[in-house]
């Protein structure tokens, strides 16, 4: 014979596993958020440097200055395309978790349906089981209160007194 599981110790482990899922996905989003937040950040970086270069071209400088704000620019550059690349990956990772977790909360919702259809089924033949006892206790108390009949036959017949014998 086969172990078989309680449902609501399945519908624990299920829950466990959605939440396990979910909580992943949310560490996803996070990081896509907090890359998206540095790449507004070096994009507002991109602009200042790119204005102070502006302003070095035009005044007289050294070409170290200038230089500096050139490198600067093609770091800033390299990073945000690093970030970039990054949030694309994180982006795949999204679609991938997110399957994974609509799966977990479909199995979830299924074991929940089942659960409830389940106790629903239980309740009602619960009732049944309790509407019936207290038949057999209404009956009993009647049956118990009512006057004891005796049959027609016996009423009828009036008790004769036996002939004695004269032996």
């Amino acid at each position: 014979m086969a172990f078989e599981f309680t449902l609501q110790a399945v519908l624990r482990s299920r829950i466990i596993i959605e939440e396990r899922e979910e909580r992943l996905l949310q560490k996803i989003l996070i990081e896509i958020a907090q890359c998206t937040r540095e790449i507004a950040r070096l994009d507002v970086e991109m602009e200042r440097v790119n204005a102070a270069r502006k302003g070095a071209v035009l005044q007289p400088s050294l070409g170290r200055a200038l230089h500096g704000h050139y490198g600067e620019m093609h770091e800033l550059k390299r990073v945000r395309d690093l970030l970039l690349a990054q949030v694309e990956k994180f982006e795949e990772l999204k679609d991938i978790q997110l399957r994974v977790y609509y799966t977990a909360r479909q199995n979830r919702e299924l074991l929940t349906e089942m659960r409830s259809t389940k106790r629903e089924a239980y309740n009602t033949d619960l009732s049944h089981r309790e509407q019936s006892t207290l038949d057999d206790n209404f009956i009993a108390r009647r049956s118990l209160a009512a006057p004891q009949r005796r049959p027609l036959a016996e009423v009828s017949s009036v008790p004769r007194p036996e002939p004695a014998n004269a032996s």
